[in-house]
Parts: C-alpha cells; structure tokens; sequence
C-alpha cells in the first residue's frame, strides 16, 4: 500500500499540485497511523514517525512523490461570544481550565457540542449557539501535539483550584 509519510505544512504546500484530498474532522486529524482514502478515491496509509495534529490546508508526501492535501471538514460545534473582552476572558479561563479543546478567533471561541460546557458558559454570561465549520482547536503551550484531544479526555484528576504548573505568587 501506499504510504504517506510526512507532512507539508500549509505554509508550504502548494493545492494545486495535490493528486487528491483527504477530508477529515479535528479528532481524525490527530494521527500516526491509520488507513486513509481520499476524496478522488486515492487509498493510503498514514505512516509518520509520532502522530501529529494535521491541518486544514497541509498535504501529505506520498512515498511515490504525490500530495495529498489535507482539508477541515465541517463539524458541529458551539459558538461562544460574551458581551465585552472581560466576558471572553473568562470563557477563555474556564474553557482552559477544563482543558477542553478550543479555536479561539477574533469573532468567538468554538468548541465541541457539550451540554454541560454551553450550560456552564451561559451561566458566566456568554452567548452560545451551534454552528456547523471546520474546527481548528488551538495547540498545547508546547507544541501541537495536544491540539485535538477528544471530547473524552480524562487524565484521571479533578479541576478544582489546582494550579496546571502556573507559579503560586502572594500579593501582600
């Protein structure tokens, strides 16, 4: 089989020359491994060295020289707007703080449909609404391996006042 086995960043790909396409949601383009087939039927095996988070406008090196050009494909997600920066802030906190994975944009934040976040969010004020786009969560502070954790992300510890390894300061 066909193997695809690294990635041309966006910033280096070039559509054009792409054999085919590849759409995938946010938690699909999380990958090391997997059987693919693309849009125009092109069938392939993802095989990078570590996963990697693939985004939207990437191609993948085929093992005989062809691209594959990587694309978003539409999710459901919730739109988050609050009434002012403050109200965004705060969003931007919580969501943060729950490691829930977030596309934070100059309009809103989106994230995944969760009930419990949406009823949470609206009780700090924010506005939220499902939206169907591509989702493009934001990468961990060390990179973007982490960027498209799924919706069932556990790491076995409760969010209460914990610090995520931020520095204790007292201010008296």
């Amino acid at each position: 089989m066909i193997r695809a086995v690294a990635i041309l960043r966006k910033d280096y790909a070039a559509p054009g020359i792409c054999a085919d396409s590849v759409t995938l949601d946010a938690g699909d383009r999380y990958r090391r491994r997997v059987a693919l087939k693309g849009d125009k039927g092109t069938e392939f095996l993802l095989d990078l060295a570590q996963a990697a988070f693939l985004h939207d406008g990437d191609a993948l090196v085929l093992d005989d020289g062809r691209h594959i050009l990587v694309k978003a494909a539409p999710e459901k997600l919730y739109c988050v707007h609050a009434h002012d920066a403050l109200g965004m802030l705060k969003v931007a906190w919580h969501l943060g703080n729950r490691h829930t994975p977030t596309e934070i944009t100059e309009q809103a934040i989106y994230i995944g449909v969760d009930h419990v976040l949406a009823d949470m969010l609206r009780g700090l004020g924010a506005h939220v609404h499902e939206v169907s786009r591509p989702f493009n969560p934001q990468g961990g502070a060390y990179g973007d391996h982490g960027a498209a954790h799924g919706a069932g992300h556990s790491h076995g510890h409760a969010h209460g006042s914990h610090a995520h390894g931020a520095h204790s300061h007292s201010h008296d």
